[in-house]
């Protein structure tokens, strides 16, 4: 890991009081962003250095809820027309997890792994199932995490669904990952304890999984009120909502994220703020399947942090954010409500989030932070300062392509060429090999 200067870039700082800092240089070191200064006022030699003029530079983006076990789902044809979300489940992603071997976990993950550095996603949240495969998953994704250099926080997603043979092998497999990260103490890797969603979990399984969090000291990361079928299973099964439930069993709190909220009533908002838990919008997906639109203003306004994944629909978190503006848009029947609000799911929320589970500070471009940062081809056609540049992400930014991504200061990409020790066409020809076998096991 040697030092690296960007020059002569616009650079955004983003974090709390945002600045737009024209004609500026960043020098970096050690993992982490040294200085900042006006172009050519840096002294010293850099092992590397990359010309940012005509580009902006920023964080990298980050994805607060993601699975990377989904891409061999491209272009399969097996499953059944769904009409509902609970059908959506059991003719796709219940099967098609249930099919996946540790290779094809890896190959998946990799895959996806190098379009997020294409785009200039540096940190994922990342929820995994592969019932057949349970033990040694995580691992398989882990190394694909190294291999393409990102961050990532990885956990198995336990449930009932498959039985109490599978269950035990997530709750094992959750609690093998977190203490490999904890030995490892590898910055760009990071434990959660994955659940499903209350609907494929019984209340011992939760109430294990919940004594199994606390004493590994991690949060849960679970789907929450995607659909409206899991609120009324909730209720007619244990008299509670999902967020009551959770709230009960000891799942809730600040280091948790729960996915979804779609159907989550203002006293379960106020439940979320009380303990501090953090919500993964994910406005895509939620369209796809037809569930509905998250109240995300409503959320904040009630003090609940709110980031933004994107559920696998996509690794490009600027797509993602657009597409959560005009969905709040027409939810609301008014182009003008939740501009500002929407954009911090992906400015701040997602920052705010990811500084609860890795020990250096992201999503900021200031000295001491992540060297974590993402070049995007773009001369601004109109002024561009801390007062546009909201304007600037959604309209102009959002469409400019990603020539560099950086993470802990090494370059990932520069030039919009990968500089990773991987043959991606032989990456495609695999996962392509693998990914017919998977479909004929279907």
């Amino acid at each position: 890991m040697g030092s690296l200067l960007i020059r002569n870039g616009t650079f955004v700082t983003l974090g709390e009081g945002n600045r737009v800092l024209h004609g500026r240089d960043v020098a970096c070191d050690g993992g982490l962003i040294t200085a900042i200064a006006p172009t050519g006022e840096l002294p010293g030699r850099f092992d590397r250095e990359l010309d940012a003029s005509g580009k902006v530079v920023m964080p990298g983006f980050i994805n607060a809820h993601m699975h990377l076990y989904s891409t061999f789902a491209r272009g399969l044809g097996k499953a059944r027309p769904s009409a509902d979300f609970a059908q959506v489940l059991e003719n796709l992603w219940w099967r098609l997890d249930r099919a996946l071997d540790l290779e094809d976990c890896y190959y998946s993950a990799l895959v996806v792994l190098i379009e997020a550095v294409r785009h200039g996603t540096t940190t994922l949240f990342d929820h995994h199932a592969s019932p057949s495969a349970p033990r040694g998953s995580l691992e398989a994704l882990a190394r694909a995490v190294e291999q393409t250099g990102v961050r990532a926080s990885l956990c198995y997603e336990l449930s009932d669904r498959d039985g109490p043979e599978v269950a035990q092998a997530g709750i094992e497999e959750n609690l093998a990952f977190i203490n490999r990260c904890r030995a490892a103490e590898d910055d760009r890797l990071s434990a959660m304890f994955g659940l499903h969603a209350s609907f494929t979990l019984s209340d011992a399984t939760l109430e294990r999984a919940a004594a199994a969090g606390r004493e590994a000291d991690v949060g849960f990361h679970v789907h929450l009120a995607e659909a409206a079928s899991d609120q009324e299973h909730c209720q007619r099964e244990f008299g509670l909502r999902v967020v009551e439930r959770f709230e009960k069993l000891g799942i809730l709190g600040p280091r948790s994220i729960t996915a979804h909220c779609v159907h989550v009533s203002a006293r379960e908002m106020e439940l979320l703020a009380e303990t501090g838990t953090p919500v993964a919008h994910n406005p895509q997906s939620n369209m796809n399947n037809a569930v509905g639109v998250a109240d995300v203003p409503g959320m904040l306004r009630k003090g609940v942090l709110v980031g933004l994944g994107t559920d696998a629909m996509t690794v490009n978190m600027l797509e993602e954010v657009r597409a959560a503006l005009w969905v709040r848009h027409l939810a609301e029947k008014n182009p003008s409500v939740g501009f500002a609000e929407t954009l911090s799911t992906l400015l701040v929320g997602n920052a705010k989030i990811a500084n609860r589970h890795f020990p250096v500070r992201l999503g900021e471009l200031r000295e001491g932070c992540a060297a974590d940062l993402t070049l995007l081809d773009y001369d601004p056609p109109t002024p561009l300062d801390e007062g546009t540049f909201l304007g600037h992400l959604a309209f102009g930014l959002s469409q400019a392509a990603v020539d560099a991504t950086v993470v802990g200061g090494n370059v990932l990409m520069a030039g919009k060429r990968l500089e990773l020790d991987l043959d991606e066409a032989e990456i495609a020809a695999k996962a392509r090999e693998r990914a017919k076998a998977l479909w004929a096991r279907f």
